[in-house]
């Protein structure tokens, strides 16, 4: 069982260190993106400025978003050696990575209303979904932590054994 758990953490290992090698593509795209809508020498319309910007935004969330989970998957899975069993850590683990999707996503809702509204505003109910679907995933993330609540109480131990994990950790 022992040689199962580090193929395993091998694997969430390898998996943390490509989230993180995306991340740094993303951010020299955005780098990119962002020196293209400010270099001063370039021939661009403000409007084509402001777009570059805007796709800077959206890249750096996305990266924001694989690192948060690269980190998530690194601290649950390689360092804690979660299992998963326990009501309070699935609760963690899947309330970190639901902050991540409801966040980047409501920027991403942002960005595309700030874009379709200049461009294309027949494409606003589509960037307008794309902040429904956020908000509908942030009820039902409330809706899972208020039942799930109940569970927890059933193993303080559970979450004492969750917060005293926190502080190795760290």
């Amino acid at each position: 069982m022992k040689t199962i758990r580090k193929i395993f953490a091998v694997g969430y290992s390898s998996i943390t260190i490509l989230f993180f090698g995306c991340a740094l593509a993303l951010i020299v795209f955005a780098v990119f993106e962002l020196w293209n809508g400010v270099n001063p020498s370039a021939d661009l319309a403000v409007r084509e400025r402001f777009n570059a910007i805007l796709e800077s935004i959206g890249l750096l969330t996305i990266a924001v978003a694989a690192l948060e989970l690269g980190q998530t998957i690194l601290e649950e899975e390689v360092l804690r050696e979660a299992h998963m069993s326990a009501p309070t850590r699935v609760r963690r683990f899947l309330s970190r990575f639901m902050v991540v999707i409801v966040v980047s996503l409501s920027v991403e809702a942002l960005i595309a209303i700030f874009q379709f509204v200049h461009d294309d505003p027949a494409q606003l109910p589509r960037a307008a979904m794309v902040g429904v679907a956020a908000a509908v995933l942030l009820a039902a993330w409330a809706l899972f932590v208020k039942l799930n609540r109940s569970a927890e109480e059933l193993e303080p131990e559970a979450m004492e054994q969750a917060k005293q994990e926190d502080h190795k950790v760290e």
